[in-house]
C-alpha cells in the first residue's frame, strides 16, 4: 500500500531548491503559518513552481532570479519582488543584474512598474545592508 501523505521526490527537490533560494528562516516561518485551508496551495508551489521550475538545470538560481524579479516587478507583484531581492543573497544575483532587469521592465513593461520596482529594491538593499553591519 503507498502513503499518499509521504512527500513526493518532486517535494522534497523543491523544499530543497525553495530552502536554497529563500532560506531556512522564510521558508520555516512561511510552513509554521500554513493551515488547512493553503496547505494544498503549498504543496502545489512547492512542487510546480519550486520542484520542477526553479530546479531544472538549463538556467542557474542567479539567471531565475533575475527572470523572477523582472517578472514580478512587471505584474506588480510587490511583496514578491522584496522577497526575490532578498533571495539574492542565495542566488548570486547582483545589485547590476536586477537595475539591469529593471531597465528592461521599464521598456517592455514600462516605467511605472520598473519605477515601483526599484523603490522596493532600494528599500531592500538599505535593509540587508543595515542587518549586514548589525552582524
Amino acid at each position: 500500500m503507498i502513503d499518499s501523505s509521504a512527500p513526493s521526490d518532486r517535494y522534497r527537490q523543491g523544499m530543497a531548491t525553495r530552502r536554497a533560494v529563500l532560506g531556512d528562516k522564510h521558508v520555516d516561518r512561511a510552513e509554521s503559518n500554513t493551515t488547512e485551508f493553503d496547505q494544498p496551495f503549498q504543496e502545489l508551489i512547492t512542487e510546480a513552481a519550486w520542484g520542477h521550475v526553479w530546479s531544472r538545470p538549463a538556467l542557474t538560481k542567479r539567471e531565475r532570479s533575475i527572470v523572477t524579479i523582472a517578472l514580478l516587478a512587471a505584474l506588480g507583484q510587490d511583496e514578491e519582488v522584496a522577497m526575490h531581492v532578498r533571495a539574492t543573497a542565495n542566488t548570486g544575483a547582483t545589485r547590476e543584474d536586477i537595475r539591469e532587469a529593471l531597465l528592461h521592465v521599464a521598456i517592455y513593461a514600462g516605467v511605472p512598474a520598473a519605477n515601483h520596482a526599484i523603490k522596493i529594491a532600494k528599500q531592500v538593499f538599505c535593509e540587508m545592508d543595515a542587518a549586514r553591519q548589525g552582524e
